[in-house]
């Protein structure tokens, strides 16, 4: 069983010594920079930092890391005032070509995000969404036997991301886009790539980041072109056949726009759902109580995912920027502010959530803001999300009872991504 780390004093912390650019901040134990969002949420709500250098890209004049909860509501309700289309996924103002295709819907604003916004909505039909719900048992049942076996040929040993975590969405958005077996492989270790947030061990050359994350995602939006081609020419029973059939206002996605689509995908419904998971295992390992009362009780699945979800916040932040002169609670500032929306913070906001570090299952209710804020940009996905989260817990509970994570983690050091890339388990009757 892991033993959690002790949640520092926020007094303590040296709020002028902070800097959250840095990666090694965030591959430390989450107590520790839970600490410090305690510190900025109480003293500094808007504190200001000095954005981080990215090879070939200037770097701006800084953002402001919003903490409190009711301030990251406030901001994600206002598009008009606070605007995605500048960039929401990169604190450093990328051209608008990158922007838009690595962002896809995230980074844009009306009224384009919301013409993209329906035919995608459209495209999510209630069969198609009956299909994708019910096929999630299935996916979740095969990972979690395989594991078995993983475990069973081995020393009893596994890897809760690679095994478990991991394998469960990726399948589900590929059986769902309808990628072909022998692509999936690739479709993987790119995503990794986009989302790796420069972590050393997985881009060994930072001068090289750039270079690798652009051609991440030129495979993927080729691979996501000739599929849409095939399924232009050939229909099938999948997302993409949909997407590229689907007609709003005698509007249709472009292939570009279907192709940063699954990019959005990749990141929303893969890395999400796989970070909870993998995190969530961790968590009722150093919760055993929590994790008993949800083996026992499955009527208990529904506040228990939402607590996984806002425990874990498994995307850290987004990206907005103001269009003009705003005032937020109380203080102004400028047109072209720059605000990073922390939802990590904002999920631990105790005027909002008594007692916010403790792991409660039962927690209820809970507006977390782990699928984004109230507004326009609040994840389409998040009905799967929550399906997946909750089928696989079960399944563990009832096919893995014996999963004993024996090892700490190995977090990603990447501010965007709140993620694991090892977190290493037994099965003892493997």
């Amino acid at each position: 069983m892991s033993t959690p780390t002790l949640h520092p004093d926020p007094d303590a912390v040296d709020l002028d010594a902070v800097d959250l650019s840095d990666r090694v901040f965030w591959g430390a134990p989450p107590q520790q920079r839970h600490a410090v969002f305690d510190r900025l949420r109480r003293d500094r709500p808007f504190a200001f930092f000095a954005e981080p250098v990215v090879p070939f890209i200037e770097p701006g004049a800084g953002y402001h890391a919003v903490t409190r909860h009711a301030d990251v509501a406030a901001i994600s309700s206002q598009p008009a005032l606070f605007s995605s289309g500048a960039g929401a996924v990169s604190i450093a103002d990328m051209p608008p070509d990158m922007n838009e295709f690595y962002g896809s819907l995230i980074s844009m604003d009306d009224p384009r995000h919301g013409k993209i916004r329906r035919i995608v909505a459209k495209a999510f039909t209630p069969r198609v969404l009956e299909q994708l719900v019910g096929s999630v048992q299935a996916v979740v049942d095969d990972v979690v036997a395989r594991a078995r076996r993983t475990a069973a040929d081995g020393d009893g040993t596994i890897d809760v991301v690679r095994d478990l975590a991991a394998p469960i969405p990726l399948r589900v958005i590929c059986d769902m886009m309808g990628i072909p077996e022998d692509d999936r492989a690739m479709v993987l270790r790119h995503s990794t790539v986009i989302l790796s947030g420069g972590d050393p061990e997985l881009v060994q050359d930072e001068a090289l980041m750039v270079t690798a994350f652009l051609a991440a995602g030129e495979e993927l939006a080729g691979l996501m072109a000739r599929l849409a081609a095939q399924r232009h020419a050939h229909p099938a029973d999948d997302l993409t056949t949909a997407l590229v059939s689907t007609e709003v206002d005698g509007e249709r996605l472009t292939r570009q726009e279907i192709a940063s689509f699954f990019i959005l995908l990749l990141v929303a419904g893969n890395e999400t759902t796989r970070n909870a998971i993998s995190q969530g295992v961790l968590a009722l390992s150093e919760h055993p109580v929590e994790r008993d009362r949800w083996a026992a009780d499955p009527g208990l699945t529904r506040t228990a995912v939402e607590e996984v979800v806002r425990w874990t916040s498994p995307i850290t932040w987004m990206r907005r920027t103001a269009t003009q002169d705003v005032e937020l609670s109380g203080q102004r500032f400028p047109a072209g502010s720059k605000f990073l929306l922390f939802y990590g913070a904002a999920n631990r906001d105790p005027a909002v959530f008594p007692d916010p570090h403790r792991f409660d299952l039962s927690r209820d209710p809970n507006p977390h803001v782990g699928f984004g804020s109230r507004g326009p940009h609040f994840c389409l996905g998040a009905h799967l999300a929550r399906r997946e989260i909750g089928v696989a817990f079960r399944a563990f509970a009832d096919q893995l009872p014996d999963l004993e994570v024996i090892g700490p983690p190995a977090r990603l050091q990447s501010s965007f991504v709140n993620g694991l890339k090892r977190l290493p388990a037994r099965l003892t009757e493997a």
